[in-house]
């Protein structure tokens, strides 16, 4: 009977190896992040616009291996809203139909006070440096950000984590998931040798 083989963890597969002072280390180097207040242009003059896309140029000359996504800034209820949609035509029963209709409703309203959030997250990635190298990449990348006029906060450590579980549909609390998965059902003693 052949081996097994050992299946591959979502932080392997995505080379992710830990926290570190200013970001996120990886096979590929450390991910610094950083939120950038997204900025709304419907109220905006065309001329204001132009101004905006110029001082984002600027930035990506500056930094130009920076990477930008943008994502919802809360969970997506999609999936919770198809599941009610065939809860309720499969339903026979009008009091349980009732109630389902009833959650729909809450998701749509609890949806259309988050559609309009949205999170733009600047990384940068740091390869083959030094702590005190990291640590002045940080200050410079957060420093040209804002003297564009964007309005910019280097993302801590729960920060990142509660960007995570958002972006791979985890949780809306990722920054109070544990660091280690499974990590908080171990207690770690303390290893005394018997004389």
């Amino acid at each position: 009977m052949g081996k097994k083989k050992k299946g591959r963890s979502t932080q392997e597969l995505m080379g992710i190896q830990n926290f570190t002072r200013y970001g996120l280390a990886t096979n590929r180097g450390e991910l610094l992040f950083f939120l950038v207040s997204p900025t709304n242009i419907s109220v905006l003059s065309h001329t204001n616009i132009e101004i905006k896309i110029r001082h984002l140029m600027m930035v990506l000359s500056a930094i130009p291996d920076i990477e930008i996504t943008c994502t919802d800034s809360c969970e997506c209820f999609d999936d919770n809203q198809a599941y009610l949609r065939g809860r309720l035509q499969e339903e026979g029963n009008p009091l349980v139909r009732q109630l389902l209709e009833q959650d729909r409703e809450m998701l749509d309203r609890a949806q259309a006070e988050m559609a309009t959030a949205r999170q733009f997250l600047f990384v940068s990635r740091c390869k083959g440096m030094k702590a005190d190298q990291v640590f002045q990449a940080v200050n410079r990348i957060e420093k040209v950000i804002s003297e564009q006029g964007f309005e910019v906060r280097r993302m801590r450590k729960s920060d990142i984590k509660r960007f995570l579980a958002i972006y791979f549909d985890a949780s809306m609390n990722g920054d109070q998931m544990p660091d280690t998965d499974g990590g908080q059902f171990f207690e770690v003693q303390s290893y005394e040798p018997e004389d």
